[in-house]
């Protein structure tokens, strides 16, 4: 499946900030569905995940500012996050996700991901 996430840019500490990923496939509503971010020099991480029967993670990170949700008719899974800070400051992407042994790991190809950048 290809996804594509969009929606970064530029805001304020405080601010808020809508991401959206769009999927290719027809599947989509089959799948699970994660956001990532990647800052350079540091692994991946995952901040949130919902389930294709929509159960929902979030990372501690995250817990309380970001929320998930998805809509199966569009073939998107969107990331509203809230309360920015600087340290949120990374390039934001969508991958489909599985969860093996208690942890959740990806397992699709990484599309481009968006850039989000919060300003003190």
């Amino acid at each position: 499946v290809q996804l594509q996430a969009s929606g970064g840019g530029l805001v304020q500490a405080g601010g808020s900030l809508r991401l959206s990923c769009a999927a290719s496939s027809d599947r989509f509503s089959s799948y699970a569905m994660g956001w990532y971010r990647r800052v350079p020099g540091k692994q991946n991480e995952l901040l949130a995940t919902i389930s294709d029967g929509e159960g929902i993670y979030y990372a501690d990170s995250v817990k309380g500012r970001f929320i998930i949700s998805r809509d199966n008719a569009k073939r998107t899974v969107d990331l509203q996050m809230n309360s920015l800070k600087p340290d949120d400051t990374a390039v934001y992407y969508c991958n489909t996700v599985e969860y093996i042994d208690g942890t959740y790991y990806y397992s699709g190809s990484w599309g481009p991901g968006t850039q989000l950048t919060v300003s003190s």
